[in-house]
Order: C-alpha cells, then structure tokens, then sequence
C-alpha cells in the first residue's frame, strides 16, 4: 500500500511540475527585458544585463541592484499579470498576445501589459470597453489558457 501511495504521489508530482504556466518571453526575458519594478515608479525603463533574476524559469531584467533585491524581496507584486501577455487580449478574447513594453497600466497594485501597435492601441480599448469587466474576464480566461502546451 505504501508503495502505491509513493507511486501515485510521484506520478501526480510529474504532472504539476509538467504544467507549468506559460510567460510572454521576448528577446529572453519577461516584459522584453524592461524592468518591472520600474512601471510602479509611473516610468518604462529597459534592465541591464548585469542585473537578472529567475523565478518560475524565466528571467527579468532590472536597471539597478536595489531594483533586483526588490523584486527578490517581493516578486508577486511586480511580475505582470496573465505571463505577460496582453491584458485586453487574454480578457477579450481569452488569447495570448503579444504586448508592447511601453504599454502598460497599474490597477489595484498590479502590473498590466498591453499590445500597442498597427494603429492598434490594447490600453485604450481596455478602459473604453469596460476595464473592470475586462479584467474579470481575463482572470477567468487566464485560468483556463494559462499553461504551457
């Protein structure tokens, strides 16, 4: 009996740690290496190569040593929501999107980034459509989209 338990426990361990949640990885890095403590300081700053840190197997850049600990210190509040992929997208229609890193919004402490390009403007059709009820749609969809295939 103890040897089923132990097998069905490492069996069930290989399929959670087999979905692991997909993250928006341009160019290396979350956010396309701009740094993500930086969008609470109201600003859109590109990291340095000299200050990375991992978590959830991918890698942020960030522009300073103090912005690092940071982020090491509380790395929940900065990471962007839904992976990184465009808020609007995930909320509208339940996709993952590419985003622009200068196209952001904080909401209720949390990071939001969006596609803006094309004439295609995500942050704006986001607060024009209802942002509330967007982002309670995505947090449902993102539930459902979320891992990695």
């Amino acid at each position: 009996m103890k040897k089923f338990i132990l097998l069905l426990f490492l069996g069930l361990s290989a399929i959670i740690t087999a979905q692991q949640i997909d993250y928006n990885v341009k160019k290396g890095f979350v956010a396309e290496g701009y740094d993500v403590t930086e969008y609470f300081n109201n600003k859109t700053i590109k990291g340095e190569s000299k200050f990375i840190a991992t978590r959830d197997k991918v890698k942020y850049k960030f522009a300073s040593q103090a912005n690092l600990e940071k982020f090491k210190n509380n790395p929940e509040k900065f990471i962007p929501q839904y992976g990184g992929y465009c808020a609007y997208a995930v909320g509208a229609k339940a996709e993952k999107v590419d985003i622009d890193p200068e196209t952001y919004e904080i909401r209720d402490g949390k990071l939001y980034l969006f596609y803006n390009s094309w004439g295609i403007n995500t942050l704006t059709k986001w607060n024009d459509e209802g942002a509330v009820t967007l982002k309670n749609k995505a947090d449902v969809n993102w539930q459902k989209i979320k891992i990695k295939k």
